[in-house]
């Protein structure tokens, strides 16, 4: 399912980039180039776009799929459930929402410090720090809610149920883990130094899953470190205007 999921994504990227940059040489007489994909990677507009209509298209079905395939299982709280059900406590939104805050701050001091003045820069953030205004409210909308949604479903749900069903909890929370860092690694340039970030928030957010007995605090926590990032790609970096 998630192979699934980011093939989908590769396969919807390159239709929308396709028909973006058809429409964009159609537009422009006495262009024959018919796919002009450096127009439309060369403007901020349109990569924001082209993002933000891959998530849309390759997350909606996705989560039809695991719904359908799984149905029992959607709203059951503890493993082999997915959690689309309460906490057992409205507390770990409020943990939620720290962890999803700290976490970014502690793993990216870690970052850096392993990094040794190597930049580590996401995909996302250089399409982010440029995008206009107009579409950087939509950017973030869909980055912060849809997107940690079908990673968490996949990841803290679909994922970590079958390991736990095989395995004991410390492997199973371990192993998820990695397989979410290792998927992660391309969009951060393949450096090694920023796994631990992304092992320490895996790791979190299977604690908040099986902690809470339910996949919400995971998603608002995955969300709330995503809009921590959102805020310093628009505002810290670049500011509108």
């Amino acid at each position: 399912m998630i192979a699934f999921y980011f093939l989908l994504q590769a396969a919807v990227s390159v239709g929308v980039l396709l028909v973006m940059s058809s429409l964009s040489s159609a537009w422009q007489p006495g262009k024959h180039d018919l796919f002009d994909f450096q127009s439309v990677h060369h403007q901020p507009g349109r990569q924001a776009i082209l993002v933000m209509l891959t998530l849309v298209l390759a997350s909606v079905p996705t989560l039809l799929l695991v719904r359908r395939k799984w149905p029992a299982l959607w709203p059951l709280a503890t493993p082999p459930g997915l959690g689309l059900t309460r906490p057992g406590h409205p507390l770990f939104y409020v943990l939620a929402l720290v962890i999803g805050l700290a976490v970014p701050i502690l793993g990216g001091w870690l970052t850096e410090w392993l990094a040794h003045g190597q930049p580590v820069t996401q995909d996302i953030a250089q399409i982010g720090t440029n995008t206009p205004l107009a579409l950087r409210l939509p950017l973030a909308l869909i980055v912060v809610s849809l997107g940690p949604l079908v990673e968490e479903l996949l990841f803290r749900g679909v994922l970590l149920s079958a390991l736990l069903k095989y395995g004991r909890m410390p492997l199973a929370v371990l192993l998820s883990s990695l397989v979410f860092a290792l998927v992660h690694l391309p969009g951060l340039g393949w450096h090694w130094f920023a796994l631990p970030d992304l092992l320490i928030l895996a790791v979190a957010l299977a604690w908040l899953r099986l902690q809470s007995a339910s996949l919400w605090p995971g998603v608002l926590a995955h969300g709330a470190n995503n809009a921590l990032a959102m805020v310093a790609w628009f505002v810290t970096i670049n500011p509108p205007g």
